[in-house]
């Protein structure tokens, strides 16, 4: 959707950006600091803060990056991860991903696991909604002229006592089951954008339009 917005109007656009403060992280943890541990959280498929490969966007492919992530703390009793735009131009960060109910030991998604699921399999593990409430994953697909726009990978160990955020997961489901009880978080941030427009100024005097 947001790749048919006109580069002009995504450079007017430029400065309008949810913020990283709304980050599901920042909601449940405060800082990451203030969490007990942190989870190596990385991806064989782009480095921290390097631009996704278009195979992950609109611009390609469209299927979820390959994850892997350290042990969790003692006590972690389910992993979840939110993946977020903090610089998409709406009021909240655009939610691209939600897997609820990941095994404690299991260290690892494959790429374009992130699929639709239903009401997710017998083992617990839950794919929820994304902000265009969909299940699965939203490819990346930032307006053209907006800028840099960061791709929030946001894993989560959550220990015992955690609430039920219920079949397909929305993103306000899983803060309020999971707050209050995440044992460490990890975080791994991917970039990417569109071609930006040419800047746009008064003819100089003597050249020619």
């Amino acid at each position: 959707m947001l790749e048919h917005i006109p580069a002009w109007l995504g450079q007017a656009m430029s400065g309008l950006r949810a913020g990283e403060e709304k980050l599901a992280v920042s909601q449940v943890c405060g800082d990451v600091g203030d969490t007990p541990a942190s989870i190596d959280l990385s991806s064989p498929a782009f480095a921290h803060e390097s631009r996704l490969p278009p195979r992950f966007t609109l611009d390609g492919e469209g299927v979820s990056p390959p994850l892997v992530w350290s042990d969790p703390p003692a006590g972690t009793a389910t992993m979840v991860l939110i993946v977020e735009d903090p610089d998409a131009p709406v009021p909240q960060p655009l939610v691209h991903a939600i897997v609820w109910g990941l095994d404690a030991d299991a260290g690892r998604l494959a790429e374009g696991a992130i699929v639709a699921d239903g009401a997710g399999d017998p083992a617990g593990r839950d794919v929820g909604r994304n902000s265009y409430m969909r299940e699965g994953w939203l490819p990346p697909d930032p307006p053209g002229g907006h800028g840099e726009h960061r791709y929030v990978f946001q894993l989560f160990a959550v220990g015992a006592g955690a609430g039920d955020p219920g079949a397909t997961p929305g993103r306000s489901a899983v803060i309020d089951a999971i707050t209050g009880h995440v044992l460490a978080a990890g975080l791994l941030i991917g970039t990417y954008s569109r071609d930006q427009a040419a800047p746009v100024g008064l003819i100089g005097e003597g050249a020619v339009a």
